[in-house]
Parts: structure tokens; sequence; C-alpha cells
């Protein structure tokens, strides 16, 4: 039982990292920090397991964060008011061609990533963008100006 309990401590660690670090940086990990994110999970079983390296201990700390993952997917699901606190919320971050540099500051989002985002959905220039979101997984969508239309309306394209 102690195992069941160290691991759901270490599954909330983790979950409140995760948040903490950002939708960014989640969405474009360079090669060191997927070795620190490995280096982490060694750390993780090593905390939790302690010293039981039995196939038993092992399949216990995969069933509780299995079992937590779900219950958190579940809680999202069900009760919607949640699924800001547990998954993130879309953040604007360009309007109308111009950013928002306060929303860019507190996202830790380099304008030169926006921009080649942009770039890579064949946007060349910011004033072409009516909307751009970042979304909980990391990934841009930007909303763009319909060039040829005279009534305002959109296109919209999604980027990683």
């Amino acid at each position: 039982m102690e195992i069941v309990v160290r691991a759901s401590v270490m599954f909330v660690i983790v979950w409140l990292v995760t948040r903490v670090v950002g939708k960014r940086e989640l969405g474009q990990l360079s090669a060191f920090e997927l070795v620190l994110l490995v280096a982490i999970g060694d750390l993780i079983q090593q905390s939790v397991t302690q010293e039981d390296y039995s196939l038993t201990g092992g399949i216990l700390v995969v069933a509780t964060f299995a079992a937590l993952t779900v219950t958190l997917s579940y809680v999202s699901w069900r009760f919607p008011r949640t699924r800001s606190v547990i998954d993130g919320r879309p953040t604007i971050v360009l309007e109308a061609g111009r950013p928002r540099d306060r929303v860019l500051r507190y996202e830790r989002l380099p304008m030169d990533d926006l921009m080649a985002a942009a770039r890579a959905n064949g946007i060349r220039d910011l004033d072409e963008i009516q909307l751009a979101v970042l979304e909980t997984n990391g990934s841009f969508t930007f909303f763009t100006r319909d060039q040829g239309s005279d009534d305002g309306s959109t296109k919209s394209a999604a980027t990683t």
C-alpha cells in the first residue's frame, strides 16, 4: 500500500511540474530537455519503489499512474469547469496582427517562435493574422483574414 501512496504523490508532483513549466515548453522539447525528462523518470522510479524491484511493485506503480490519469481524464470530462485547471486553457497571443506582449511574456514565448509557426503555415506577415491561439498542447492555431473577401471572413490553420 505504501508504494501506491508514493506513486500517487509523485504523480501529483509530475502533474504540477508540467502545469508550471508551461504549454510551449512541453510542445518543443530540446534534446537536452528530453534527456532530462528521462532522468527525472528514473528518479521518480527510485523514489516511488525505493528498494522494491519486484514485478508486483512495478505493476502497482504503473497501475496507479494509469488509474490517476484515467481519473483526471474522467473528472475533466464529467465536470467541465475543472478542465481549465486540469488541462489548461487556450491563450490568445496575437490579435488583429498585434502581439499581446503581456501574454507572450507570461507564456515565456519568444516572438521568433510565433513567427516561425506562422511561416510554417504559409503566413508571411503578422497583419494577415486576425487571431493566433496558443493551444493547451503547445501548438498554434491561426485565424487569418481572407484576403479575397470583403466580409471579413477568416480561414484557420493549425501547427505544432
